[in-house]
């Protein structure tokens, strides 16, 4: 969201129509704490949620937000964390950005990177003997390396991006074998095809020539490879591409610089 939109969602908070909104805020001030006049209960969030047809999320915490006349509120659905934030009439929900006009630092993508989970998955329930390998000069054991598994799709253009941090990073370390399980998403109509192929060659030059916009060939065996992967990725509860699962089964979505990548293996926790 843009700040000048950001800006005109807040201050339209504070356009009040009747005695009612007015009277949410002190007349005489807080002293500076504002929690003397306001307050905002669990309860009356879920109220709010009940309104909006959203009553699946669980309400982990209530506090005041860097903006003064707004609670934010952080919450937890099927295991994804995020935040939003409420005025103190309670009669508004802000879904948005909050961003420090002087230093220009966007707070609520601080929070939001403090609450995130790092979700884990059981690495010994996924087959690896089909998926294609780069690393340890593609030994399929890998054994007393740090094996990363990564869920990537032909026509996803951040696939690409990471696939080519992968290279960087098996430039400065032998010690690391990546497992690529090929998991077309279904927006992208060639990438049926196009996995299937790829498996069916076992070609990581296929993949990569692909990722260049280059022209693959189409190539068809018996294979029920992505059809596993795609419900393994179900089972998984993977949903997007790409998606890496490092050696201590934690998840991370999306592309990332090869230093970040080799920090997440190395220090999987470390956000």
């Amino acid at each position: 969201m843009k700040p000048f939109v950001i800006i005109i969602a807040i201050f339209a908070i504070f356009l009040v129509s009747n005695n009612n909104d007015i009277n949410a805020f002190s007349k005489t001030g807080c002293e500076g704490d504002c929690k003397k006049c306001h307050s905002l209960t669990k309860e009356e969030v879920n109220n709010v949620l009940k309104k909006l047809n959203a009553q699946n999320i669980k309400i982990l915490d209530i506090q005041l937000s860097p903006v003064k006349s707004l609670w934010e509120i952080t919450v937890d659905e099927n295991g994804n964390r995020g935040l939003f934030y409420v005025d103190f009439s309670k009669r508004y929900l802000v879904s948005g950005q909050i961003i420090e006009i002087d230093t220009g630092s966007n707070k609520t993508a601080e929070k939001a990177e403090k609450i995130k989970v790092i979700r884990k998955v059981d690495v010994s329930k996924i087959p690896l003997n089909d998926a294609l390998v780069m690393g340890s000069n593609s030994n399929n054991n890998g054994n007393g390396f740090k094996r990363v598994i990564v869920f990537t799709d032909p026509d996803c253009p951040f696939c690409g991006k990471l696939h080519n941090e992968i290279k960087k990073v098996l430039e400065k370390r032998k010690d690391i074998v990546f497992y690529l399980k090929l998991f077309p998403l279904p927006g992208h109509k060639d990438s049926q095809w196009k996995s299937k192929s790829i498996v069916c060659s076992k070609s990581i030059k296929m993949l990569e020539d692909n990722f260049d916009k280059k022209f693959i060939s189409k190539n068809d065996c018996d294979t029920k490879e992505i059809d596993n992967n795609i419900k393994l990725a179900k089972t998984l509860n993977i949903t997007g591409t790409p998606t890496v699962i490092v050696p201590d089964g934690s998840v991370y979505s999306g592309t990332m610089p090869a230093e970040k990548l080799i920090e997440i293996i190395d220090n999987p926790q470390k956000k």
